[in-house]
């Protein structure tokens, strides 16, 4: 990954809305959900969270599809995945005891599912 592509996806999340509204899409897993239910689910208004998706997909983050009427969306779990190596990537420094914390809080996440 390119410094300007995690740049991009970490200032996507560094607004409180949007991160909930990628927490939420990673919580409802690769089926997604529509817009109006993402609005309702955060209280978020439609005009605003379709400004929050669209920073979001713009960032790689999230990905849309059309199903009948409704505009489905859903966390990228492949550019999540990226950003999170490429920030972790160093940080053992031939040190794994350094990143043990941070393996055992990925293994328990990934378990939760």
């Amino acid at each position: 990954m390119e410094s300007i592509d995690a740049i991009k996806r970490l200032a996507a999340l560094a607004q409180d809305s949007r991160l909930a509204v990628f927490r939420q899409l990673v919580k409802a897993g690769k089926e997604g959900l529509a817009a109006g239910d993402i609005a309702r689910s955060l209280g978020i208004t439609p005009n605003t969270l379709s400004a929050q998706l669209t920073i979001l997909t713009n960032a790689g983050l999230a990905t849309s599809r059309r199903d009948g009427r409704s505009i489905i969306y859903a966390a990228d779990y492949d550019a999540m995945s990226a950003l999170l190596i490429y920030l972790t990537e160093d940080c053992c420094q031939g040190r794994p005891e350094v990143c043990a914390g941070l393996a055992d809080v990925a293994g328990r996440a990934v378990c939760a599912r």
